[in-house]
């Protein structure tokens, strides 16, 4: 099976564009502290003037509180919520029951990384593991020890979700990446030219997963 494929921080309508006429099958937007932040209204004003094309679209947090979830699902037609900070697994619970949503969270590889999958067991719907760096949820473009991915892999399926891995992918890498067979893959800065996405980039990755 073909891998999925997430392509995020998508900061301006030009980025949407492209992503949306792109393979992609996710598409995420980061409402947290981050270069690529966006604001609710805008995304909501791109995607009803540029429907997703039956991409799944995930908006990206940070240690958010649930009033500012709660307006994000109001202004944007999310279809998962992905947790992306130090969220605990009785605070993902409330946002899945108070939004309908599917909720991803991330996993920054480390010793304990299988330990803390295991805290979201029939919680999570999904898991991406990510470089963490000092200072820096993620967005590093910074690649962990992808030898690694089978035993996140094992722990994922055990529970039932797919395994999405970010962090420092790109055209030159994604084979490399693929021969671990994660069930997707997630950029952002590797399809980026100049703050923004890249056509020649994108086009490229995705000849690579063909």
């Amino acid at each position: 099976m073909k891998a999925k494929l997430k392509l995020c921080g998508n900061r301006s309508l030009e980025d949407w564009k492209l992503v949306r006429e792109s393979h992609a099958t996710h598409a995420g937007f980061i409402f947290a502290n981050s270069p690529r932040r966006v604001e609710g209204e805008t995304v909501g004003r791109w995607l009803k003037d540029f429907p997703p094309n039956g991409k799944k679209i995930v908006a990206v947090f940070v240690n958010p509180d649930l009033e500012e979830i709660a307006d994000i699902v109001r202004s944007v037609p999310v279809d998962i919520v992905q947790l992306h900070g130090s969220e605990n697994a009785s605070f993902a619970t409330k946002i899945k029951q108070m939004t309908g949503k599917e909720i991803w969270k991330v996993i920054h590889h480390r010793q304990s990384a299988i330990e803390d999958m295991e805290l979201f067991a029939g919680i999570a719907d999904g898991y991406v593991i990510d470089t963490k760096l000092p200072g820096q949820w993620g967005g590093t473009g910074k690649k962990f020890d992808w030898e690694s991915i089978p035993s996140y892999k094992k722990e994922a399926h055990k529970q039932g979700v797919p395994l999405f891995v970010a962090g420092g992918i790109n055209e030159s890498n994604v084979t490399e990446l693929l021969s671990y067979q994660p069930d997707g893959i997630d950029l952002s800065s590797g399809i980026e030219h100049n703050d923004g996405k890249d056509r020649n980039k994108i086009e490229k990755l995705q000849g690579r997963l063909c």
